[in-house]
């Protein structure tokens, strides 16, 4: 049996060129991310969505640096050949490329993850381009950034009006001359997805953004049906949560009748 060779940024490019689907999936473990990847996903996303998923935070922007590079280091020592991709956390890039540089540093080297994730268009490309410039693979995330929940008040669907297409398209293409690896499309409209896809010359994958993508991405906890509620555009195939309730449910029962252990 031949051995499944490592995904990497060159990887993604040529499945966009050949127009070949790749699947993203959120980790925040060795066991979710040896799951994820057995079972054919071909990038695993260590997102700062880990606050909601596993911390019990109520939103992603108190997650620190170092909470993230703890559950990448676990991804990346769990996977065997996927493209291992670390969410940059509120507060640790924004301030400027140096600082972005800086924590990426601190990323790679301690948590031996290929790429770094960070929010926004426009106003960010020019930190793009100067992690670029010095070797690190970026992926950009424009759209519905959960990092600016605090600013846009709700989660829901970016560029419905006029001004807000324009907006985004603009940082799509931004982003993408600024040397972003890949880019992610969070919670927009599918048209619009369509327009950004046929933009740029690198991969877009969409969470919520419609068909025409290059690749999906979903929330490990959404999909297996873990999470207690799913964003709209993510459905469950799976009801973990009442399988794992309805386990643990009858071993209690077992041991307060005294069948357990035997």
């Amino acid at each position: 049996m031949t051995e499944k060779r490592a995904v990497t940024a060159a990887t993604l490019q040529r499945a966009r060129l050949r127009d070949e689907k790749t699947v993203w999936l959120t980790a925040y473990d060795a066991v979710s991310a040896r799951i994820a990847e057995d079972a054919g996903c071909d990038v695993l996303l260590v997102g700062d969505s880990l606050g909601m998923t596993c911390l019990g935070l109520d939103s992603t922007i108190p997650v620190t640096l170092d909470q993230m590079i703890h559950h990448t280091a676990a991804v990346v020592r769990g996977r065997r050949h996927a493209w291992v991709v670390c969410d940059l956390p509120f507060g640790t890039y924004q301030q400027s490329p140096e600082q972005a540089f800086a924590s990426s540093v601190r990323v790679l080297q301690q948590s031996g993850c290929d790429a770094v994730k960070i929010e926004g268009g426009t106003h960010i490309a020019p930190t793009i381009a100067f992690l670029a410039e010095r070797g690190i693979a970026v992926v950009a995330h424009i759209g519905l950034t959960p990092q600016s929940v605090k600013k846009f008040g709700s989660y829901g669907k970016r560029g419905k009006s006029e001004s807000e297409r324009a907006a985004l398209l603009q940082d799509a293409k931004a982003v993408s001359e600024a040397g972003a690896i890949c880019m992610v499309v969070e919670n927009i409209p599918a048209d619009l997805t369509a327009e950004i896809s046929a933009m740029v010359e690198i991969p877009v994958i969409g969470i919520g953004a419609g068909p025409a993508c290059h690749g999906q991405v979903l929330v490990f906890h959404d999909l297996l049906g873990i999470s207690a509620t799913n964003p709209p555009f993510a459905p469950a195939y799976s009801d973990l949560r009442s399988m794992m309730s309805a386990a643990i449910s009858r071993w209690a029962s077992d041991v307060k009748s005294g069948v357990f252990p035997q």
